[in-house]
């Protein structure tokens, strides 16, 4: 996996879920609260996702073969997408059930500093994760606003654990006001409305993160700044006139397909127009080093033919 994988704000994510999951879950052992037992197993199952991207980034390093021609970099999006049915599953629904079974048979919590204390100490662990999450995907994100980084995000690792970061943060907050009602009240259902509302929230990620990585495994285009750029590295005024038309796809977060229609003059030489494509392939790599698979095809331009072949 490349360093835009955010291999680190993986195994930073993992790490802090592996000892906060121990820790939630003593917790739970200790005082019987609803929202530590959702939030260990929240946590257990965020474990297991960063165990999956980390599996998916490994498995699509592997070389392409004659059965898969492309490679395996979209082995990438696979395991993000499995990451989204582990948090709405494992997670989401898990807490639902756990939190409607504490509201209909509510008991109060017993030794309270113990699930405050390793709550207490979730945050602050969770909160150096998501800091590392941050500062990894500031190096990619330009002047993108995070929505709008998610969205366009080709790799999916980087937003998966943002948003599981966040989710983690907030589930945190929740299970703590949960805990606090409770103990404030001396009414246990405080603790299960926490534990519905932790739920709630690790759907409503789930939701968000299956749509985002489904539209990547459907197959998406280039973004708008790199189409322009290989459109402009493909004409050379010269033997290559215009670009007719163009598609583009991305194989795997770094692996982009490129595939053009280009306009030649008609009296243009085989080995000139052979020449020409060669040097624009060049000029593409050379713009937008992703574009590893470039087909340019050459034809003689014609205005209606074109516009009916672009809609």
């Amino acid at each position: 996996m490349s360093a835009s994988g955010g291999t680190k704000a993986i195994v930073a994510a993992l790490a802090a879920n592996l000892a906060i999951a121990v820790a939630k879950f003593v917790a739970f052992l200790f005082s019987g609260s609803s929202s530590m037992l959702a939030e260990s197993v929240h946590s257990v199952a965020d474990s297991g996702n960063q165990g999956l991207l980390l599996l998916g980034g490994k498995k699509a390093r592997r070389e392409a073969t004659p059965q898969h021609p492309f490679g395996y970099g979209r082995e990438r999006y696979i395991y993000a997408f499995l990451v989204s049915i582990v948090l709405f599953t494992v997670g989401g629904m898990f807490a639902i059930y756990e939190g409607y079974e504490k509201i209909h048979d509510p008991h109060e919590i017993e030794a309270w500093y113990w699930p405050v204390g390793v709550l207490v100490f979730a945050i602050i662990a969770e909160s150096f994760s998501f800091r590392t999450a941050i500062k990894e995907s500031n190096e990619s994100r330009g002047a993108l606003s995070w929505s709008q980084f998610i969205k366009r995000a080709k790799a999916p690792e980087l937003p998966v654990v943002l948003l599981e970061d966040l989710g983690a943060l907030v589930g945190l907050v929740l299970a703590l006001g949960g805990v606090g009602l409770a103990l404030l009240t001396g009414n246990g259902v405080w603790d299960g409305i926490g534990t519905l509302c932790i739920g709630v929230l690790l759907i409503v990620i789930a939701i968000v993160l299956a749509l985002e990585t489904k539209s990547l495994l459907l197959g998406e285009a280039a973004g708008t700044d790199d189409i322009e750029k290989i459109k402009a590295a493909v004409v050379d005024g010269k033997v290559v006139t215009r670009v007719i038309h163009m598609r583009t796809l991305h194989l795997g977060p770094e692996e982009l397909l490129v595939a053009a229609k280009i306009a030649v003059e008609a009296n243009d030489t085989a080995t000139a127009v052979a020449d020409a494509i060669n040097a624009a392939e060049a000029r593409i790599r050379e713009a937008v080093p992703i574009a590893r698979v470039i087909y340019l095809e050459p034809d003689i331009y014609n205005p209606e033919a074109a516009e009916a072949k672009s809609l």
